[in-house]
């Protein structure tokens, strides 16, 4: 025991998160001077990286899909927590929250995670290959839950501006939910070889690490999540002075926050990618793509019970504009199961459109 307790000291994949979790508790609820900001924010850079470690070696021991799940879903329950906690107390401002992060979540993945996955594994393997089956029947969940969720509100009628009625929001919320879980299914049991990675790396001949590894790593995992999301909430005060200091629109706010937080998912499929393991990091872009809609408008769904002011979910029409074409293009990548850096570059040009857009509206 006291040597496990001494190899713990010296392992920076175990202390980030405990000191990442530190900093939390020490800056919850407290209005940060900018070198405390600071701190803060080199404290959840240190905790993505563990979780990224200790999320490869969850993935190592019970094998591909269920590992991209773990990281994805782990990611996304604790995401949904925060857009919660920051609407419950961020006033009027947080009306359009939840939509500006969850549709800045939708094109990080769809086209930032996945973009770079496809252009770094063209780059090096000189053509990314991966399951067309699996790839498609995750956009066009994603596709679908996003239209059910984000586009529907700007055209129903049955409440002013692009808002849902509450009958409108439980059935968005009812059918997200149905849909995230066959589609779970479907990549965990009966579908399972659609999403597992066409080429074996190196890492599948190791030796996968024992039980009581794995479930530290799971343990150490969820911390470091949670020291990500809650040291993200730590700075946003800081983001949101900033960006009114700054003259930028509120939705930018959401963008931050969503590229602090999916963070994990990237560097793990950036890695993935590298070990030409496209699936892997197509799986894990979708798949938080996926779980941000199917687990966060269910959430907020039962949070306005309770949750003062308006929800606005529905997009502008530069937004949609952009989701139409991220999700043509992405059907255009995804069909033929191989893709050049050209398609990578296509993606990742669509979410500097976002960010810009979003800055310059």
């Amino acid at each position: 025991m006291a040597t496990r307790i001494r190899s713990w000291l010296t392992d920076w994949t175990i202390l980030a998160p405990l000191v990442a979790i530190v900093a939390l508790l020490f800056s919850w609820g407290r209005t940060l001077p900018l070198p405390l900001v600071i701190v803060v924010a080199l404290c959840l850079a240190a905790a993505v990286l563990a979780a990224v470690h200790h999320a490869e070696v969850v993935a190592h021991r019970i094998g591909e899909p269920f590992g991209s799940l773990v990281l994805a879903v782990a990611v996304t329950v604790i995401e949904v927590a925060l857009i919660v906690t920051l609407m419950a107390d961020g006033g009027p401002k947080s009306a359009t929250l939840a939509r500006d992060t969850v549709f800045a979540a939708v094109m990080i993945t769809c086209n930032g995670i996945l973009g770079v996955s496809l252009l770094v594994g063209a780059l090096r393997h000189r053509v990314a290959v991966f399951n067309a089956e699996g790839a498609g029947a995750a956009l066009a969940t994603v596709a679908t839950l996003a239209t059910l969720s984000l586009v529907l509100p700007a055209f129903t009628t049955s409440r002013p501006g692009p808002e849902f009625s509450p009958a409108q929001l439980a059935f968005a919320g009812v059918a997200s939910l149905v849909l995230y879980g066959l589609f779970v299914a479907m990549q965990t049991y009966r579908h399972r070889d659609y999403f597992l990675p066409v080429k074996q790396g190196a890492d599948e001949h190791a030796e996968p690490p024992s039980a009581g590894a794995a479930w530290t790593s799971l343990a150490f995992l969820l911390i470091a999540l949670v020291a990500v999301v809650g040291d993200a909430k730590a700075v946003s005060p800081a983001i949101e002075r900033g960006v009114d200091s700054a003259g930028l629109p509120h939705a930018v706010v959401g963008v931050v926050i969503a590229l602090l937080v999916l963070l994990p998912e990237t560097l793990a499929a950036l890695r993935a990618a590298l070990r030409d393991r496209i699936q892997t990091s197509l799986n894990l872009a979708l798949g938080s793509a996926m779980a941000s809609i199917g687990l966060t408008i269910p959430a907020i769904a039962l949070a306005s019970i309770w949750l003062p002011g308006t929800l606005v979910l529905g997009l502008g029409s530069t937004h949609l504009v952009l989701l139409a074409l991220t999700v043509v293009t992405g059907v255009l990548t995804v069909v033929p199961g191989r893709a050049t850096p050209l398609q990578g570059g296509v993606h990742l040009a669509l979410l500097a459109a976002f960010i810009f857009l979003a800055v310059n509206p």
